[in-house]
């Protein structure tokens, strides 16, 4: 019997956000997939949105975060392993992508001997993966490495021949026995130094050929890596110093003959996020690794991984994005504040419409750009994809720890714990924006593009400036871009600022386009004209702010 004084009764608490589709839920995801030309993808999106919302997906990510991922340098007996366990909820998070493609689906027209890559396979991919990242993020690392080391692989053809069979297959192999011995394999990626870091040319990994070297040739690489990420994978695109410069390898756990090949896991990384995936520091002990590509080509060879890497972590940040979102608008929905729902105060309306009109944005911009992967024979669609790349993944990426923040200060102390989901998003939004390249690394990017390649920036602009019709907000926003592009000296030093509003005038020519009235007004006043501000929930007093939140709620019916 309850005392006078029990507290066991439970009111005014929201019910648990599980089992919700996240494909269905989410108005802004499915226009863009429709939109960017996956129409044909809703159905199987649908039934993957119910798989990676449902109860038991979000308690295996629970899990692959708290029981984090071992360390094994040797046997009982002493023999050399260098293996890392996970806990099986690990496992089953892998095993759910790798079902679903996400590691190679847009190869697997490779498998079959050949043919075109489907009109709509990255847009679809992305819209599998911007879900598969709520479930859990930190499986994502080895599932895009995967994706995105194919095109690297392809330079060679021999090499591929060997190992894309064995990518595009839709099974999970976790063994560590030889690749020969699997049934599908998973690739990582090795490239920084503790000297260069970002600066991979700064590497003193040598690679000595056993022959006469050259692509597709044998070399003994000694060695060390900073970073070498997802280190259970079956092989690795790593950076090396050839004779003739810095050049890309494959290197295999597993020598030729069988035997392991001596890659020696010195420690796992302790990271803020991203902690069910391993990162581990590695010495190479006299590796035997494949020259992909010419000696001296390194950068140039492994420069496509990169850049599906980079659609990746834009994709992935606008996912993370989406969650909090979520979770803060369920919460507001269902918490009694002052006598009103918190969902009717009006400064929660204010940030909650805010925050939205983020996630629109970076989704908008991350399906614009996964189009543009597949329309690779397009030359404009070439042009929007090498200059918004680094654009879109430095945006996308940036605003995502900030908005994570003010979503969690929606569930107020309720969102700050660590059986909240909120708090283990906040730690693994930062990895996307440092990963494969920083924000002055993207910056860095695309003022090579504007040096190199100023067509490609002129065939943005131009759409842009088409998309803007006779608005005279985005017209003036276009202007003030163009005013910066003609002045060259200073764009050293005002990289960010161009990077910034190209994203933002980009983001908002798409949701004039195509979102309604209430989202594109309110996105262009306060992201192209209005005031200065730092924090959220301003600027909105004369927004459709409840048309705004009700979209993005994913208690929709």
């Amino acid at each position: 019997m309850a005392g006078p004084f029990s507290t066991h009764e439970i009111i005014n608490q929201p019910p648990p956000l599980e089992d919700v589709n996240l494909f269905t839920s989410d108005t802004a995801l499915q226009e863009a997939v429709r939109r960017e030309g996956g129409r044909a993808a809703a159905k199987p999106l649908a039934a993957f949105g119910l798989v990676t919302g449902s109860a038991q997906a979000f308690e295996q990510g629970r899990l692959a975060n708290e029981h984090l991922p071992k360390l094994e340098t040797h046997d009982r007996q002493g023999r050399r392993r260098d293996i890392v366990i996970f806990h099986p909820a690990y496992h089953a998070c892998m095993e759910t992508s790798c079902a679903e493609g996400l590691h190679s689906s847009v190869w697997a027209h490779l498998a079959t001997g050949g043919g075109s890559l489907p009109p709509d396979a990255n847009v679809a991919r992305a819209g599998a993966f911007y879900m598969a990242t709520q479930m859990e993020a930190g499986h994502c690392c080895p599932i895009t490495m995967t994706n995105a080391v194919v095109p690297v692989l392809l330079l060679q053809p021999e090499i591929a021949e060997e190992w894309i069979p064995k990518i595009v297959s839709r099974r999970y192999d976790a063994r560590f026995v030889p690749a020969d011995d699997k049934i599908a394999v998973t690739i990582g990626m090795g490239m920084t130094e503790k000297q260069g870091g970002t600066d991979v040319r700064a590497n003193t990994t040598k690679a000595e050929p056993i022959g006469a070297g050259g692509p597709g040739a044998e070399y003994i690489i000694t060695g060390h890596k900073w970073f070498l990420s997802a280190p259970m994978s079956d092989a690795f695109l790593v950076l090396a110093q050839a004779p003739g410069g810095l050049t890309c390898f494959l290197m295999p756990r597993f020598l030729p003959d069988g035997s392991i090949n001596p890659l020696r896991l010195q420690r796992l990384k302790s990271k803020l996020g991203n902690r069910s995936n391993a990162s581990s520091e590695v010495e190479f002990h006299g590796c035997w690794a494949c020259a992909i590509g010419e000696e001296g080509k390194g950068v140039a060879t492994i420069i496509e991984m990169v850049t599906h890497t980079r659609l990746d972590c834009a994709v992935a940040s606008a996912g993370l994005m989406r969650l909090a979102l979520a979770y803060a608008i369920h919460h507001a929905e269902y918490r009694t504040v002052f006598e009103k729902k918190l969902v009717d105060q009006p400064l929660m309306v204010q940030v909650l419409a805010d925050l939205a009109l983020d996630v629109e944005g970076a989704t908008a911009l991350a399906f614009r750009l996964a189009r543009s992967f597949d329309l690779a024979n397009d030359s404009r669609a070439s042009a929007w994809r090498r200059l918004m790349t680094p654009i879109t993944k430095y945006w996308v990426c940036k605003i995502a720890p900030a908005l994570v923040a003010e979503a969690m200060e929606c569930l107020g102390g309720n969102g700050y714990v660590e059986e909240a989901p909120l708090a283990r998003l906040y730690r693994e939004v930062p990895v996307n924006s440092i990963w494969e390249g920083s924000g002055n690394v993207m910056a860095l990017d695309v003022l090579r593009v504007l040096q190199r390649e100023p067509e490609a920036a002129e065939v943005v602009m131009e759409e842009l400036r088409q998309s803007a019709q006779d608005d005279g907000r985005l017209r003036y926003a276009h202007e003030r871009i163009q005013n910066l592009l003609h002045e060259p000296v200073l764009l050293d030093q005002r990289g960010r600022t161009l990077v910034e509003g190209l994203a933002t005038l980009a983001a908002a020519t798409i949701l004039f386009a195509h979102a309604p009235a209430p989202i594109a007004d309110a996105f262009i006043a306060t992201r192209l004209g209005g005031r200065m501000r730092q924090t959220y929930g301003q600027g909105l007093e004369r927004a459709d702010t409840r048309a705004i939140i009700t979209r993005a709620s994913p208690n929709q019916v």
